[in-house]
């Protein structure tokens, strides 16, 4: 796969550099609520990291004090542009080195190389990291996904340093807040350049949440990038598709790049006559892939969330305003609400991915790409393609989903969680993970996507979706199940330890953090361990394509009535007659 740098100054040659180009296929669906619009007053910030068989590593960074004079360097990432071996950058291996903290320490493994540096801070905060920062022990958090931009140069070391994956792992080190992350990332832009692909993040912290993009810029240096603040009471969604639109210099819940018109209006990106600049058609050339890749997943969570606005999924085309840039709920939102929307799979609706053929006897709704289908940004909305299939939140390539919560009402170390799912989120279960830990339990930081292992979180659940689409419509019930027996206990453990954690804590943080650390070992390694038996459970019940119980084994189910008549079933040997 190769990649254009572009340094051109004409907008035809931009088009069809961009044309020519590919990026790995990290897809995702984000979204923010606010304090408002969640049940218990936290703001969450959720992301699901749809990126294949890449690095799926859940890392805690910890803390750190720096000499005087020291240097940040800042790395190259792979779910930018894809492997890059001159910066010892892969998407099996996002980073090998000590920079952040042991884990990522491999002696058998070349160290990542700097394609930068900016100055370092005296400390650094400790923070969760997968491939993008994840959240802080300050509870700032972030959320992520890819989007299409006319331009997408690759780095260049010393002057294109920075991607936005980067950008969340300094903004985690160095800020408290979402708006204090908003203006570092902005700054560090502009600063020191932006690379790759065009970039939604939104940031949350205890008491807001904030949404910032990013694009490369046409000079060749610096970058462009814009920032809303989400009104409380309502949430924001993403999916691959830039969402801020007009730019009001008058607005004061809106930040962006100084120089953003006047390099929108020098490269014929925008004129002042047509009115306010409008971000995504400025940047961008509109939705990511094909028709309706991003847009049907708006649809989809902004109308699970508020049924009465009753939106279609319908538009006109991919710079469509039908679907406002945040909603406000019918009702407010739990923790649970937020991982099982990412669950969804277009259910009970017409694009119902466990309907139709491809779904198979029994109703499995993923969809495997082939050589026909558009992988990536194609650049070109308007291009003709042969088929698509429906892009579903729960696709079957996620590598992670996360739910994070950040809470006011109680201590940063207490009050920030990660809830952590490897694998797709339909058949995952979420496990709490303090901000205030000093370490995490092994399986999360333990994955090879080349081998096998029963010592990883992400195999176990990788495991157990992969065997559920040899009978999709029996054993999703039975994760169905499990999932709610595991995670509605969780839920509950979670909020004794609060309660524990927040009496310990007043005497003594440090003992409070051992016991979180203690608490969330314990629940992750049990929950893998759970999954596991689970997975073999799986395996025997539906073993040979029967329904298998103790004491009621082979029982003959078949196949779904519909699809009899479908197969060759009634012609074959009934009679020794031939069959007309």
């Amino acid at each position: 796969m190769k990649f254009r740098h572009v340094i051109t100054i004409t907008v035809a040659a931009i088009l069809a550099g961009t044309l020519a180009c590919g990026t790995p296929l990290l897809a995702c669906t984000t979204l923010l609520v606010t304090k408002g619009a969640s049940e218990d007053g936290s703001v969450i910030v959720a992301h699901s990291d749809d990126s294949e068989l890449f690095d799926q590593r859940l890392v805690y960074v910890p803390a750190a004090d720096h000499e005087p004079g020291a240097l940040r360097p800042v790395y190259y990432d792979a779910c930018a542009l894809g492997d890059r071996p001159e910066y010892h950058s892969y998407e099996l291996l996002r980073y090998v080195g000590t920079h952040r903290g042991p884990t990522y320490v491999d002696p058998d493994q070349p160290q990542s190389i700097p394609i930068g540096y900016i100055p370092q801070v005296p400390h650094t905060y400790a923070y969760y990291d997968a491939s993008y920062g994840v959240m802080n022990e300050h509870q700032l958090m972030f959320g992520e996904c890819t989007d299409g931009t006319k331009i997408q140069p690759d780095p260049v070391p010393g002057k294109l340093i920075f991607y936005s994956a980067e950008l969340s792992r300094v903004a985690a080190e160095r800020c408290k807040t979402a708006r204090e992350a908003v203006l570092l990332i902005g700054e560090l832009i502009e600063k020191y350049g932006y690379y790759g692909t065009g970039e939604t993040l939104p940031i949350g912290d205890k008491e807001e949440g904030w949404v910032i993009e990013m694009a490369p810029s046409p000079e060749g240096r610096g970058g462009l990038w814009v920032a809303r603040k989400i009104p409380d009471g309502e949430v924001f969604v993403a999916a691959n598709e830039l969402r801020i639109r007009e730019i009001d210099p008058d607005d004061p819940n809106l930040l962006y790049c100084k120089n953003l018109h006047e390099i929108a209006k020098k490269y014929g990106w925008w004129k002042p006559e047509e009115g306010k600049l409008d971000w995504l058609k400025t940047v961008s050339l509109g939705e990511y892939n094909h028709p309706y890749y991003s847009l049907r997943r708006v649809w989809r969570l902004q109308d699970r969330m508020a049924p009465s606005m009753k939106l279609s999924p319908w538009v006109e085309d991919g710079y469509t305003k039908a679907y406002p840039f945040t909603i406000k709920p019918d009702k407010k939102l739990s923790v649970r609400d937020v991982m099982n929307l990412y669950r969804d799979y277009y259910q009970g609706t017409e694009f119902d991915l466990s309907k139709g053929l491809m779904a198979g006897p029994f109703g499995c709704p993923y969809r495997y790409p082939g050589p026909m289908d558009a992988s990536g940004d194609t650049g070109d909305p308007t291009a003709r393609k042969k088929g698509a299939w429906e892009r579903p939140i729960s696709i079957f390539r996620c590598g992670f989903t996360y739910v994070c919560q950040a809470r006011s009402w109680l201590p940063d170390p207490i009050g920030g969680v990660v809830w952590f799912g490897p694998d797709e989120a339909m058949s995952t279960c979420f496990v709490p993970f303090y901000v205030g830990v000093t370490r995490i339990a092994a399986p999360y930081y333990t994955c090879d996507t080349t081998k096998f292992s029963q010592k990883s979180a992400w195999w176990a659940f990788n495991f157990v979706a992969n065997w559920a689409a040899l009978k999709y419509s029996y054993m999703i019930e039975d994760i169905r199940e499990k999932q709610d027996e595991i995670e509605i206990a969780e839920i509950e453990s979670l909020k004794k330890m609060d309660e524990q954690a927040l009496i310990l804590y007043k005497a003594s943080p440090a003992h409070a953090r051992k016991l979180l650390t203690e608490f969330c070992e314990n629940q992750a390694n049990t929950v893998v361990d759970e999954w596991w038996k689970f997975a073999w459970m799986l395996v025997a019940r539906y073993d040979d394509g029967y329904v298998n119980e103790p004491g009621k084994m082979a029982q003959e189910v078949g196949y779904p009535d519909a699809w009899y008549e479908k197969s060759n079933y009634k012609s074959g040997p009934v009679t020794y007659q031939k069959q007309k």
